[in-house]
This record gives structure tokens, C-alpha cells and sequence, in this order.
């Protein structure tokens, strides 16, 4: 007797949707499990962010441009889709913070990516005397009472003073959320940092115990990062290539999804009706809120606001930059005159990037409260750009090419009692549509490895809730 297939449908087709609807065909087909998954993208390419363009010679990265390597879950799936041969390490280079018009080495070398690791910084000129014996107060200051939630920008000053907030802190933390401090959620972005104080009762100490022990802790961190030689698209294509190719829609967005009878319901813009056992929603919030729109427990997602960013890319000839400061990257503090938030030479970073004899930098613009510049012409940001990097390094030619790409109400922000309020909703998905898991940058992380992580996870839980519904025979 022949079980009824099931239908699990995965709304987005994000890395967050292509890493839950491959693993959740890997299950089906490995158990044996009667099921067809359907993945939904309003685009017509997978992939959400993840941009690559290729050009001259130059490889370039659009949206983000690698990842941590002690974040497993990325590497994980480049092994299930073939592409391990392709990963490549960061080179090891030197980081700076640009702070009154002058690039100063982040103390202990590079933390871009690594942002647990923001001490030591006895040594460095970034902060006065007064500033260090502030932050020196972190041995001595009891740990917060309260689990409650709190602002980073609260948390850090209170164990560090302002000094080191304004000219470390801020540039590093509010860089990876393009979001204000005073706004972003400590339990939500960085728990690490809470638990570190409370256990160690200081925050430098509580660091050093819990930094990743596979990271090395070296000012040239080899291997921090990783991305592929082929450009991060061609990861995204390679997990594509893994689906059954009749079960991928592009080009169809999914307007509303409603519960009848036990199944699922959901209508798209094309006039198609799809019904579903089980619905794995892996659009940005706005997306979610719309399509479970006749649902008020989504209304908890009014609460989280979005930045929008722009990522600036520009080839040069070698010759034509005349300064060299011997490092990969630097970010910029608030109370610097700058457009420009945070810079790379991605050359020297990765040198599969550039052709032989040829210079390929990035920058990021954008962030709360300043996202005007977003919106000016290619032509305007380019000006602003170089305005920018000749401030610091002397650029004699034009690009060869520039590439702005941005990103339009592209960064959730989780404010303070944003873990509160996901799990308020969670918990209400769970109990009045059983069978819809939410999963993206809009709950657990941001970057690519925490969004395949849920991928991955999302996946697991419709998979084992689907096993368990009662199977009605035909």
C-alpha cells in the first residue's frame, strides 16, 4: 500500500531557503520519505545577497564577500555541494580603525569578523591615557544584575567608558549590523559578551576564555575567513544543481498562506494556488508579515526596523595608488568625517580577486542614520568614495570600473527585546500554524553561516514533524 506524498514548500530562495529545501530533499531521499519539496523565489536567480560578478579578470563580491571559518555550518554544505576544493583562506593582513583622520592598528591585530576579541589595547595610540585607565575599570566593576536585555552601546560603557565605545567598539560592532549601538540588542547580536562577563567578572578576561580555540590568535590571522575561488555564487549554483530542478519556481511570489482543513493554502501572484503540508518561510520579515497577514501574532515583526547599505566596488591599475599601508582593511569611527563605514583591499585579502598588476578595492556605505548617500547616483557615490579614500591614500588615475550595488531595506536590525519577541512569535507559529518555521537574518544572525545554520535546522524540524503526522494510505 503506497503512502500519500507529502508537500513541504519553502517561501525564499535565499542562502537560507536553498541550504533548508536541499537538506530537506536529502532527508526525503535518504529515508525514503514520500516527499516533494517546492521552493518559491520571486527573483529569477537563488542566491538573495550573494552576488558575484566577473569582469577583466576580477572577481567581485556584491553582497558579502566570505565567511568565518569557525562557523561550521558554511563549510558543512560546500562539502554536501562539491565545492570544498574551492575554498580558499583570507590572507594574513593587518586591520586598522580610522579615527580623527588618522588609521591606527585595531589592537591584537585583526577583529574584523572575530569581534570578541577587542583587547589588548595598553599599547595603542587609539586612546588617551584617561581612556585606557577607564576600560582598565572592567577588572574591577560587578557584572550586570540583570539577564535582562540591554543595548550594546549600554553594556560597553558601562565596562569600558566612552572612549573606547566611540573609537573601537562602535566602528567594529555597528560595521557587522550597519545599526546604531545604542539601539542593537546585546542578547540577540552578542550574548557571548553577557555570559563573558558574568562568569569571569570582567570582560577582557571573559574574552580571552572564550574565543574561538580554532581562530588563531596571532595579529596575522590566516584563515579567519573563507570564500571561494569561483566567487560565492557559484556556491549558491553548485547547491542548486543539487535539487530536483521541477521543484525550484522563479519568478512567482507567494502573496498569502492560510491554514484550511490541515493543510496549507497558498496563492500566488501568477493565480496559482499550491496547498502544503508544511511551510518553511525564508523571506525577510516584511515578506513574512504580508504573507500570513490574516495572522495578528505577526504584528510582533512591526517591531524590527531595517538599514539600508550600498557595497562599492572599484578596479585601479596598481600605479595608481601611491600609499600602501601594509594592511587589508580598516573601519571607520563615527567622529571621522567620512561616508565610507568600512573599507578593504580585497586584492590583498584574497588575490584570486584581482588580475596580476591590478588593485580591487571595497567599501561599504550606508548605516542608521545615515542612509541618504544610498540613494545618490552610481556617479555621485563613486565622487564620494574617492573623496573619501584620497583623505587617507593618494589615488592618482580613475577606476578602471566601479560597481555600486545596494542593498534596499536589506539589514533587519535587532533592537533591544528582539530575542523576546521572536520567541513570542515562534512560540505562537508553533501553536496556531503547526508545520511553518520561520528561518533568515531576520531572527538568528545575519551572517552566512547563521543563515544556513537555520537553513539546516528549519529543515530538521519540518522533516521530523512531517515523519510524524499520520500518513494516509492511497
Amino acid at each position: 500500500m503506497k503512502q500519500q506524498r507529502q508537500r513541504a514548500v519553502v517561501i525564499g530562495g535565499g542562502i537560507t531557503g536553498l541550504t533548508a529545501a536541499y537538506y530537506l530533499q536529502k532527508k526525503a531521499r535518504e529515508e525514503k520519505h514520500p516527499l516533494d519539496v517546492i521552493l518559491i523565489e520571486a527573483g529569477q536567480r537563488l542566491g538573495g545577497k550573494i552576488q558575484t560578478t566577473k569582469r577583466d579578470g576580477f572577481v567581485i563580491e556584491k553582497g558579502p564577500e566570505s565567511f568565518l571559518a569557525h562557523k561550521l555550518s558554511a563549510v558543512r554544505l560546500a562539502k554536501e555541494a562539491g565545492m570544498e576544493d574551492k575554498l580558499v583562506q583570507s590572507m594574513p593582513g593587518r586591520s586598522f580603525v580610522l579615527v580623527r583622520e588618522r588609521l591606527y592598528p585595531l589592537p591584537g591585530g585583526s577583529v574584523l569578523g572575530e569581534e570578541a576579541r577587542i583587547m589588548p589595547f595598553i599599547s595603542t595610540g587609539l586612546f588617551s591615557p584617561v581612556g585606557k585607565l577607564r576600560a582598565a575599570a572592567d577588572f574591577v566593576l560587578p557584572p550586570s544584575r540583570k539577564a535582562e536585555d540591554q543595548s550594546l552601546g549600554q553594556f560597553f560603557r558601562r565596562r569600558f567608558g566612552g572612549e573606547v565605545v566611540e573609537n573601537l567598539i562602535e566602528p567594529l560592532l555597528s560595521g557587522i549590523y550597519a545599526g546604531d549601538i545604542d539601539h542593537l540588542s546585546l542578547m540577540s547580536t552578542f550574548p557571548e559578551f553577557f555570559q563573558a562577563e558574568q562568569t569571569y567578572k570582567s570582560m577582557i578576561l571573559g574574552m580571552k576564555h572564550l574565543a574561538p580555540a580554532n581562530v588563531p590568535q596571532t595579529q596575522n590571522k590566516e584563515g579567519a575567513f573563507l570564500t571561494f575561488t569561483t566567487g560565492l555564487e557559484s556556491f549558491v549554483e553548485a547547491i542548486e544543481s543539487k535539487l530536483d530542478p521541477v521543484s525550484i519556481i522563479k519568478g512567482v511570489k507567494a502573496e498569502r498562506a492560510v491554514l484550511e482543513g490541515g493543510r496549507y493554502t497558498i496563492s500566488l501572484n501568477n493565480g496559482e494556488v499550491l496547498s502544503a503540508d508544511s511551510i518553511i518561510a525564508a523571506v525577510p520579515h516584511p515578506a513574512v508579515r504580508h504573507i500570513f497577514s490574516e495572522y495578528p501574532f505577526f504584528d510582533e515583526l512591526k517591531e524590527m526596523p531595517t538599514t539600508s547599505v550600498a557595497t562599492v566596488s572599484m578596479a585601479f591599475d596598481a600605479s595608481a595608488l601611491k600609499k600602501d599601508f601594509g594592511g587589508t582593511d580598516f573601519v571607520v569611527s563615527r567622529n571621522s568625517d567620512y561616508t565610507v563605514t568600512t573599507f578593504t583591499w580585497t586584492h590583498k585579502k584574497w588575490p584570486h580577486s584581482a588580475p596580476e598588476g591590478k588593485v580591487l578595492l571595497r567599501c561599504y556605505i550606508g548605516r542608521a542614520g545615515d542612509q541618504v548617500v544610498v540613494d545618490l547616483s552610481d556617479d555621485e557615490i563613486r565622487q564620494v568614495v574617492l573623496e573619501d579614500l584620497n583623505k587617507i591614500m593618494s589615488i592618482t588615475d580613475a577606476p578602471l570600473f566601479t560597481i555600486v550595488t545596494r542593498w534596499k531595506d536589506a539589514m533587519p536590525q535587532y533592537t533591544v527585546g528582539h530575542r523576546e519577541r521572536i520567541a513570542r512569535l515562534m512560540e505562537q507559529v508553533r501553536k496556531d500554524l503547526p508545520g511553518v518555521v520561520l528561518a533568515g537574518s531576520s531572527y538568528e544572525g545575519i551572517s552566512l553561516p547563521d543563515c544556513i545554520q537555520q537553513g539546516e535546522e528549519a529543515a530538521e524540524t519540518v522533516f521530523m514533524q512531517l515523519k510524524e503526522k499520520e500518513v494516509i494510505p492511497e
